[in-house]
């Protein structure tokens, strides 16, 4: 199946296949490196056109006094002690700390002020981390979706490289493992999609987004992207699995995952940063496209991440969680199917979402 089960390499191995392997489809075709989506062309539309056209309409256009997004204060210190209830906390754009079965999983940790590799320009955070390097609990799992200065933040894994009782597993993309290195972090496996890993007692898989890598003008799509499955051994007493699309345009891989896979107790899928629709479909859904991922992979609750922190795009940054409510309506979902937190806000996996915020505004 072209899709998730594209891949072919056991969990990691660092090595691209040699000339004489046969090239996995996403594997870059024409080039000794590089990789390539399953469905559809990396982005070719013109990225200064898109900067003349921001430029000539003023865009993006925040509020004269800018945004004000409501931020929930986690109970620090039960998250810290937590090893028996199931919960999610949404820190901020790609950043979630998922506590399942005793183990705190990160995605996408960005802690610092800003977006970029520099200190002093790129995209600033608008919202405050809804949680503090130093208010995690211990990280075992560490999950990257792609290399981006948004989802790959130097100043916070190194942080957490550091942190009291011993590093995280880093889980991360075929060709990031190099960079990783580079900063001084040992503790890293590399995934090609389809390959599976186990980490902290849990299992887990790297699969298709659609999407591109690149940290510098020179790299472009030389490292993978990807998102993450995760589920409790089989025979847990609280079985449980989750999703994490990282950074993606719509594609027919989410078909190819929910075949595969199965359904997900819970998703984490981004409904930001998407406007104007010409330059971005390819690499990142809109709130409707969103839903259709939810659909795709038969999850029974979605969180929508990747918005209201950093403003990367086009659209208003409080934009995506009213239109990821109406196109839940008019998919004829049930309203907190697939919703949004509050930066912060921390939610008990095994209750209804009316009852579980375990935070206060």
């Amino acid at each position: 199946m072209t899709g998730c089960a594209a891949g072919g390499h056991a969990a990691g191995d660092e090595a691209k296949p040699t000339s004489n392997e046969p090239q996995p489809l996403h594997h870059a075709k024409h080039t000794s490196s590089g990789f390539e989506n399953n469905y559809g062309h990396l982005p070719r539309e013109s990225f200064w056109k898109w900067q003349w056209q921001r430029f000539t309409q003023g865009l993006p256009k925040p509020p004269a006094k800018g945004y004000r997004f409501p931020v929930a204060r986690p109970d620090v210190a039960f998250l810290k002690s937590n090893r028996s209830v199931d919960t999610l906390t949404w820190i901020g754009h790609s950043t979630a700390l998922v506590q399942i079965n005793g183990v705190n999983v990160l995605t996408d940790p960005v802690f610092s002020e800003r977006a970029s590799p520099f200190t002093f320009i790129g995209p600033k955070r608008k919202t405050p981390p809804g949680l503090t390097l130093d208010e995690l609990p211990h990280i075992d799992v560490v999950l990257i979706s792609h290399n981006h200065y948004d989802h790959l933040d130097k100043a916070s894994v190194e942080a957490l490289n550091r942190q009291a009782g011993g590093a995280p597993r880093f889980l991360v993309p075929m060709g990031v493992k190099a960079w990783m290195t580079s900063v001084g972090i040992t503790n890293a496996e590399e995934l090609d999609w389809g390959d599976e890993t186990h980490a902290a007692g849990l299992d887990i898989w790297f699969a298709p987004a659609q999407h591109w890598s690149a940290r510098t003008p020179f790299d472009r799509a030389e490292t993978l992207w990807g998102s993450w499955v995760v589920k409790t051994p089989p025979g847990s007493a609280r079985p449980y699995s989750f999703f994490f699309a990282g950074d993606t345009g719509y594609s027919p891989d989410f078909r190819d995952i929910g075949a595969r896979f199965g359904r997900f107790d819970l998703a984490l899928i981004p409904v930001g940063a998407y406007d104007p629709r010409w330059f971005m479909h390819a690499q990142h859904v809109d709130p409707e496209e969103a839903v259709r991922i939810f659909e795709d992979i038969h999850a029974k609750r979605a969180i929508g991440v990747h918005w209201g922190t950093f403003e990367l795009t086009d659209e208003p940054l409080d934009e995506p969680p009213r239109r990821l409510a109406e196109a839940v309506r008019k998919a004829r979902l049930p309203a907190d199917a697939f919703t949004v937190l509050m930066h912060g806000q921390t939610l008990r996996l095994d209750a209804p979402v009316a009852q579980k915020s375990v935070s206060t505004p």
